[in-house]
């Protein structure tokens, strides 16, 4: 064979992978497309009607009260890690317990609706249940971790550490709090404030996560069509079953450090391991580490330091394998894991079937938020969102009373204080109130 042949023909088996990688990911994305839109849409309908103002005063100690009330508020949070990673240090500076702002950062990324639904249509809804029992058993076990183990010495290393304000990633989006308030919840979400906080939130919370969306379903396309199943059988013991449930857990997590993905990216990369052979509990153990991968470890060494980074990185992992323990022998028991392993990793196939249907119905509901969103000042929050709020944390806490929802006088702090919205500099009063174009409370300028 020439070499001129033997180019063309590696050429072409490099394009046939390709295509069938991109295939098995258009697939799963053309499966899953319609859920990633409701469960976006549902999590900033929580986020416009649920106020970040009152949660630091809720999260004032690691009781199990306060570990509950942060996994409730978590939920109703963003799915974004990044953003749920700078929220929780912005909690813990402004004087929440440590344990409980670890707990809600946890809850914002492992307890959210969208998580749920995509876990649903992709492996199923065992795994949903799973997810949603397992991780209130994870943030547990990491509080009793907390308690045991974590020295006041480090603490106030870390606290030092974080109120230098060393910049993250997603800053500006953990900041950004455009709830309505007053009346009943449906009057909020109907009003005009209302439906643009929600159309706010669902674009910002997409701007925030698309990317770990599309690398985890191109990376979960290239597994699904390149790894060969023997591999994943004999890398997850699956001729040795109780092995496996052991070894899954153990492992799973470490996979997912070094697969960059977080959020709910990893999902579709979990409906890959599941069809490999990783068994029940390594799959939740899976789910779960989406808070201790490479780049999110490198921002808990910006926020807390190294000490206290290696210590979350051990604490966290310790948790995550227990609870995949606790998971797979729990549903065992009841005899909630699957026998079948078709979690839908698919190739491209589109037909007149209700997931067109529903398809074609979330993407109109898309534009008319877009739309909202473009109309009403959107965009200039967006650029916005990876940026520390110019005003800083301390800041924004030290005046919240000022700038409160109702207004007030600007004799009320003070005298001539001019107001500003930390996303939009360029609005400014006299008096305390709210932004025009995000709803956000404004606050007092620096003198």
């Amino acid at each position: 064979m020439s070499a001129t042949a033997v180019r063309l023909f590696t050429v072409a088996a490099i394009t046939t992978a390709v295509a069938e990688a991109l295939s098995f990911a258009f697939g799963m994305t053309w499966e899953i497309l319609w859920a990633l839109v409701l469960g976006f849409a549902l999590s900033a309908v929580v986020q416009a009607v649920v106020s970040k103002e009152s949660v630091t005063r809720l999260l004032p100690d690691d009781s199990p009260r306060s570990i509950a009330i942060a996994c409730g508020l978590g939920a109703a949070s963003s799915s974004c890690s990044y953003a749920a990673v700078a929220l929780a240090r912005s909690l813990f500076r402004k004087g929440a317990n440590f344990s409980a702002a670890m707990a809600f950062e946890f809850a914002s990324t492992n307890l959210v609706i969208e998580l749920g639904i995509l876990m649903w249509l992709l492996l199923g809804w065992q795994f949903t249940l799973a997810e949603f029992v397992g991780g209130p058993i994870m943030i547990a076990i990491l509080a009793v971790a907390f308690r045991l183990t974590l020295r006041p010495r480090l603490l106030e290393e870390a606290r030092a550490q974080a109120d230098r304000g060393i910049a993250g990633s997603m800053e500006g989006h953990a900041a950004m709090d455009m709830s309505v308030s007053g009346g009943s919840v449906a009057s909020r979400i109907v009003s005009d404030r209302g439906f643009t906080a929600i159309s706010h939130y669902f674009v910002m919370d997409w701007a925030a996560i698309w990317k770990d969306i599309v690398i985890g379903l191109l990376i979960a396309g290239a597994l699904a069509a390149w790894v060969p199943e023997a591999f994943w059988q004999s890398f997850f013991l699956v001729e040795h079953p109780l092995l496996a449930k052991i070894w899954g857990p153990l492992i799973a997590p470490l996979v997912s450090v070094i697969s960059f993905v977080c959020s709910i990216g990893n999902v579709p990369l979990a409906a890959v391991l599941w069809n490999g052979g990783i068994s029940f509990g390594g799959v939740a153990s899976f789910i779960f580490a989406d808070l201790i991968i490479l780049p999110i470890l490198n921002i808990y060494r910006k926020y807390y330091g190294w000490k206290m980074t290696r210590y979350l990185l051990a604490t966290f992992y310790v948790s995550m394998v227990v609870a995949g323990w606790i998971v797979e022998v729990l549903f065992g028991v009841l005899g909630l894991i699957p026998d079948e392993r078709d979690a839908k990793v698919m190739e491209a196939s589109v037909s007149w079937n209700y997931t067109t249907f529903l398809n074609i119905a979330f993407l109109a509901l898309t534009a008319i938020l877009v739309a909202r969103f473009l109309r009403t000042g959107g965009p200039a929050m967006l650029r916005m969102m990876d940026m520390a709020p110019p005003d800083g944390d301390e800041h924004e806490h030290e005046h919240r009373e000022a700038a409160s929802p109702t207004g007030g006088s600007a004799e009320d702090s003070g005298g001539d204080a001019t107001y500003t919205c930390p996303m939009h500099p360029e609005v400014r009063s006299s008096t305390p109130g709210r932004c025009p174009k995000c709803g956000m409370d404004l606050v007092p300028e620096d003198p």
